[in-house]
């Protein structure tokens, strides 16, 4: 989710009642907050405690910085592949540059980006390497399934929380063609990109947008895997228009 006045990823996380929509048409965002303290899950996943103390739900976790025609826009994201990693494509979709660091504080240089035709996803190539890349869960988790997500809310500090899978319906901001999932885990603006993980540390989905209740919206990992499997879905970002 974007971290700007007037940004979709804000909207997307600060929807009306139904996140960005969610059972009721959405409003206009509330403005971005300048100072919040999302809560932090008592545990994470995949504890694989690295040597440098951050364990795999950490290190998988991207911060980005997308230079757009409005200014700076925040979100987040995951590698998917040594060069390649995911975030929501409202984060990228009119960017003219791209940052992304890592959990340990080290910049990754970027090199293109595309979004997908009909899903709120996007795709950026780096040049330089990128730390861990989860694997993509082989299923949609099911309502009541337990989740994680890792996130750098208003594009500051990694934070991550856990909570359930409620239900799936169709997307009320209307971004995503297909059905998309909501949790409870609580995100901010900022979040948007984050992975949702389930607890063997696989990725289920990917967040894009928050409701006025707290909802949290993702795009389910089917949904994901569709689009990495096909050459067409995803074209160049058009830049500022």
């Amino acid at each position: 989710m974007r971290v700007r006045p007037g940004a979709r990823c804000s909207a997307a996380l600060a929807l009306a009642a139904v996140l960005a929509g969610c059972g009721v048409v959405p409003g206009p965002p509330p403005p971005v907050p300048t100072s919040v303290v999302p809560p932090v899950a008592s545990a994470t996943t995949a504890a694989d405690v690295s040597p440098d103390g951050f364990d795999t739900a950490h290190r998988i976790a991207l911060r980005l910085r997308a230079v757009d025609c409005d200014g700076l826009a925040t979100g987040s994201g995951f590698a998917i592949d040594a060069h390649t990693l995911v975030t929501a494509r409202h984060v990228v979709d009119e960017s003219s540059s791209v940052q992304v660091s890592t959990y340990d504080g080290h910049d990754v240089v970027t090199t293109t980006a595309e979004i997908a035709r009909d899903a709120d996803l996007a795709i950026v190539r780096t040049r330089d390497a990128l730390p861990v890349a989860p694997e993509l869960a082989d299923a949609d988790p099911a309502v009541g399934d337990r989740v994680t997500v890792v996130g750098y809310p208003l594009g500051k500090e990694l934070r991550v929380t856990t909570g359930h899978v409620t239900r799936a319906r169709d997307d009320p901001l209307h971004e995503n063609a297909a059905p998309v999932l909501a949790t409870d885990a609580p995100v901010e603006p900022g979040s948007s990109g984050s992975p949702v993980l389930d607890d063997d540390g696989h990725v289920v989905g990917v967040v894009y947008a928050k409701g006025q209740d707290d909802t949290t919206f993702f795009v389910p990992v089917s949904t994901l895997q569709s689009m990495l499997d096909d050459e067409d879905a995803f074209v160049p970002t058009p830049g500022c228009s």
